[in-house]
């Protein structure tokens, strides 16, 4: 199940626990593979840019702004609750979440300055 903006209720429900958790497990779009467990993430809204999807060597330069600036996250607040995410070498104070089996990104977002705050855009990946 894929996420689109501008959703109907019902489709978040779907996806989001009265508690504001993940109801189902978070995969990689691409290969499949499982970035979160169910119930280990909290739905944020935040507006957050990420650069367009590409393998991980050709996030780490910085140098395409090509990508959408999305709102609806998942809110990760240890890096060790993921299944299975990689990140990009340092953009600024920046670190992007990438897919660690297919390295396909990002489908997320890490700030430096707050080492509790690990974004998943839903958009990103699908639900299971």
């Amino acid at each position: 199940m894929l996420w689109r903006r501008g959703e109907p209720a019902e489709l978040q429900n779907q996806l989001v626990s009265a508690e504001g958790r993940n109801r189902k497990a978070v995969l990689c779009q691409r290969c499949g593979s499982r970035v979160l467990q169910p119930g280990t993430a909290l739905f944020s809204r935040r507006q957050l840019f990420l650069p367009s999807m590409r393998k991980k060597p050709a996030l780490a330069d910085g140098g395409n702004p090509d990508g959408d600036l999305l709102q609806e996250h998942w809110l990760v607040n240890d890096m060790f609750i993921f299944e299975n995410v990689g990140f990009t070498k340092d953009v600024g104070n920046i670190k992007f979440l990438v897919c660690a089996d297919c390295e396909i990104g990002p489908i997320g977002w890490h700030c430096l300055d707050d080492k509790n705050s690990f974004y998943v855009a839903l958009e990103r990946v699908s639900h299971e």
